[in-house]
Order: structure tokens, then sequence, then C-alpha cells
């Protein structure tokens, strides 16, 4: 493989006799570099926001949620608990208890979902980080506390300042009531904070004490669901498979990703879709290198003929231009990486990136997240188009006469 390789390269950067086919030249192999950089950078931001979303999710879902396998709410023992946390991996147990309400503040009323959680949920998810207006208390030692998603404290119109005004939470009773009996159980709470984590959490949920919700639904000493922290160094299969054999299949154990898998999943597939749409017009800028080898063959007609007048084979001359289509491959992949990375760095430099993203969102320029796996799979992707795109001008070469008549 070296003599077509040192043949490829002296075709490639060697000058030629024709100034249009360096220019047609350069020009695939700038179209190559900048689908290469779009590619990288694409990708890049499909995983930023991947990584964000998970990192948004993670202040709200836990490393592991547990729940029954049918039915919505069960009860827990503390030897069970107890054994969980014995669990090679698990740092923190919680347990929570959620359901459909209908809420009233002053004269706005709204539907929504009512989390009752315990002293544990924030070492679990950090939601006490996510707080944006007063504060995260859900008892103190007169009264039930309240802490809103902003979007369920503007639905509201709730004032977090005004200490006197409840939040009426409404439920409706399970069992048979007589005539006499009011249809809805209720209670008050005071709201004393806000949370922005992500919209549909934001315009859902209200988080209060879990005993508080037991008692507002008649459930006590049931809950919904066990929300469980790993320790940075646990094995999340590992632990997910003691999980299921010590629990048995009356429960449905999920990890991070599965409780938000159908989300992903379709963030997932517009990565991909992107990547499909970026690859198909590398593609079409790959006809311009196969108009720069196909001029380049018809200019090194005479050599061709003096390679194969000497004993050069077919197969020589055909690998000398797959080899040089390999090599403007390589070149624009590499100036590709090169204007991605230069590109990535400044954008992470800067206060608001190269392009920032309106007011309103949790970060204020696009996230970026590179990954080794991309650029393995943005070189493949490149090399390939260009073996392709280098198949018909070598197919050509290798069918040139040995003999060349001149005039």
């Amino acid at each position: 493989m070296k003599l077509p390789f040192w043949f490829a390269l002296r075709y490639l950067f060697g000058k030629k006799r024709t100034h249009a086919i360096n220019i047609i030249t350069w020009v695939a192999e700038l179209g190559l570099a900048v689908g290469t950089a779009a590619l990288i950078l694409v990708l890049s931001v499909f995983n930023g926001f991947e990584d964000l979303i998970m990192q948004l999710f993670s202040n709200f879902n836990p490393d592991i949620k547990v729940t029954a396998a049918e039915g919505k709410t069960f009860e827990v023992d503390s030897s069970l608990l107890l054994r969980l946390e014995e669990l090679e991996g698990i740092t923190e147990v919680s347990q929570s208890l959620e359901e459909i309400a209908f809420f009233e503040y002053g004269n706005s009323q709204a539907f929504g979902i009512l989390k009752g959680v315990d002293e544990n949920y924030p070492k679990i998810t950090g939601i006490d980080s996510t707080v944006r207006e007063g504060k995260y208390l859900l008892r103190d030692d007169e009264r039930y506390l309240a802490v809103l998603g902003v979007g369920m404290r503007n639905k509201l119109s709730v004032n977090i300042d005004n200490p006197f005004t409840p939040l009426n939470i409404y439920m409706p009773r399970r069992e048979k009531s007589s005539a006499l009996q009011q249809p809805f159980r209720k209670k008050m709470t005071y709201p004393v904070g806000t949370f922005v984590i992500q919209q549909d959490f934001d315009n859902r949920y209200v988080l209060a004490d879990l005993f508080f919700v037991q008692g507002l639904l008649g459930k006590r000493g049931q809950i919904s669901a066990l929300e469980i922290k790993l320790g940075p160094a646990a094995d999340v299969e590992q632990v997910k498979a003691e999980l299921k054999a010590l629990l048995g299949p009356s429960f449905v154990v999920r990890d991070r990703y599965e409780q938000d898998e159908a989300f992903l999943k379709l963030l997932r597939l517009e990565k991909w879709m992107s990547y499909a749409i970026l690859s198909l017009t590398m593609a079409l800028v790959a006809f311009n290198m196969i108009g720069a080898l196909w001029m380049i063959v018809l200019e090194k007609k005479r050599d061709i003929a003096i390679l194969k007048a000497m004993g050069a084979q077919e197969g020589l001359v055909r690998r000398i231009f797959l080899s040089q289509g390999v090599l403007m491959s390589l070149l624009g992949l590499v100036l590709g990486f090169a204007i991605a990375l230069g590109l990535y760095g400044l954008h992470t430099h800067l206060e608001h990136g190269l392009i920032s993203i309106p007011q309103g969102f949790v970060v204020s320029a696009y996230p970026l997240t590179l990954r080794l796996s991309d650029f393995f799979l943005v070189g493949l992707t490149v090399l390939f188009i260009g073996l392709l795109a280098s198949l018909l001008p070598a197919n050509k070469a290798k069918k040139m006469p040995t003999l060349i008549r001149t005039a």
C-alpha cells in the first residue's frame, strides 16, 4: 500500500497543469471540512441538551424509583427500608405519595399534581437548590407548608410573601359518602416557595409534607413510590437487579433514564435524524470530490499509461486513486475537526456563546458536549463517503489505455 499512497500524495499536493483543478479540489476539501464541523457541532448540541435535561430532571427524579406493579399505592415497613439501605450502592431512601388534586388560592383555581415527600427528599434530588423564590420548607411548628412549581404559582397567582392566604387543596373521597357529606376532602397549606426545573414539572407539581398528603388522601402509611439515591461509584444495573430480586415481581424498578424514557427517546431520535440529514448533505458535497478526482485522472492519463507500460497492474492504478480519495477525506476530516474544536472553544468561553438562547430559558447559550464516540462516528462517515466518491474515478483510471497517441 505504500506505493499507491505516495503516488496519491503527490497527485493531491503536486502542482496541476490546469489551475481549475486546484480550485475544484480545494472547494471539495472545504465542503468536506465544513460538513464535518457541522456534524460534530450538531451532535454536540444534542448531547448538551441531553446532559442539561438529565441534570434538570435529577433535581426532581431520583437515581432509581420503585413503584407498585399494580395499583397506585402500597405499604412499606421499616424492616424493608433497612434492607434497602443496607444494599451496596444505596445512600438514601425517600418515600413519596402523589395524586391529581384541585387547588384554590384566593379567586384562582387550577388542577395539578400534589406530591407528598418526606425529609429525605432534598437529599435524594437536590430540589432545594432549584428554589427561586422563598424557601424550601414543608412544615414548621404550627402549620403545613407547600412549595410550588413556578408554572403553578403563575396559574394560581400565588403571593409567597403573604403568610395569611392559604392554598386550599381538594381531593375526591374514595369511600361512599352520605348526602350530607362533602364529596371532597379539603385541607389547607401555605405556600412559602417556588421551584424552577423544567416546564412539565413547573406547570403541574405542588410539593407538600408526606404526612399531610396521606391524611388528605385518607391513606395513612401508604406511598406511591420509593425514591433511591445511589453513591457516585454505584453500578446502576447491578443495584436494579438486586432491588428486583429483593422486592419481587410486585414492584417496578426504573432508573433515571427509564423514568423519562419517552422524552429522551424522542430527543435521541431527533439527534440521529439530524445526523442522517447532514450525512446526506455530505454525500451531495462529495460530488465536488468526484469531479475533482475525475479531472485529475484525465490530467494524469499519460502517467497512467507510463505506469502500465512499466508493468503496473490495473489494481495498482485503481488503488492510487482510491488512496487519493481517502487522503482528500482525511484532510477534510482533520480540517473539520479543527474548525469544530475552535468554534467549541470560542462558544464556551464567551459569556452568551456564539449563539444565545432567548431570555427565560435555564441557560443563556446553546449547551455543547463533545463526545469521543461522535468523532469516531463522523470520521467513519466521512471516510466512507470519500471512498464511495473515489470509486468511479478509480475505475476510470484502471481502464485507461496503456499507449497514448500523440499528434
